[in-house]
């Protein structure tokens, strides 16, 4: 018996302008996508997180967060892009059968044309720089065997750090994963790293090989050093 398919699988089929769809959503995508985040991010710290004490806030930080930059996010965006972003959507192309639940991303970039081709963004709370086993776990165990983001060539991690330095963070992350983290021209005056990859994926499968994992480190308390 064949594998039964989702209504975007029956929709939205593999064909070559599918892949062809694929492919062009990952160029030179990630200064635009990524400007919405930052933006969003300026919003959600003007009005939230300067006027809370997360000393005493500290529950489900990363959900809440998360939930928060959505929404401001999507005001940094002009209405006229090509892509939506969304908050929790699913990925059905490397589900699991039923009765396990697929992957679901805190937060991706969904085209338009095609709701399967999504630009994900996994968030981690980082308690302090030295705190990336979680973050680092998504990285090597989602984004490189193609679990996460499997028609994109890019992906990010958004890392909410409550104490340290975004520096100490990112070398960590460095070692950890291992990779060499390079600082993003385009947010010269941000926390912004990428790493370039070589992913694994199943043989069957033409995901991309390349992949370049984008890491945003954002502090969620400017006192705290």
């Amino acid at each position: 018996m064949s594998r039964r398919r989702t209504i975007f699988q029956h929709r939205w089929p593999e064909t070559p302008a599918f892949q062809a769809l694929a492919e062009a959503w990952g160029t030179d995508a990630s200064a635009v996508l990524l400007g919405f985040v930052w933006s969003g991010w300026d919003l959600l710290t003007a009005e939230v997180l300067s006027r809370v004490d997360l000393r005493a806030a500290d529950r489900d930080l990363e959900r809440t967060v998360t939930q928060l930059l959505v929404p401001r996010v999507r005001r940094a965006m002009s209405g006229d892009e090509p892509f939506e972003v969304e908050h929790g959507p699913y990925e059905y192309e490397t589900a699991q059968p039923p009765p396990a639940q697929p992957p679901q991303y805190d937060i991706a970039f969904v085209l338009n044309a095609n709701p399967r081709v999504m630009w994900p963004l996994e968030a981690k709370v980082l308690r302090t720089g030295r705190a990336v086993a979680n973050y680092v776990d998504d990285v090597r165990n989602q984004f490189l065997v193609c679990r996460y983001a499997p028609f994109s060539r890019e992906g990010a991690m958004l890392g909410y750090l409550i104490v340290g330095s975004p520096d100490i963070a990112f070398k960590n992350i460095a070692a950890a994963v291992p990779c060499r983290l390079i600082h993003h021209t385009a947010f010269p005056n941000r926390s912004h790293k990428f790493s370039r990859h070589r992913r694994t994926a199943p043989r069957n499968k033409q995901y991309p090989r390349r992949f370049c994992c984008h890491h945003l480190v954002f502090r969620l308390r400017a006192d705290a050093q």
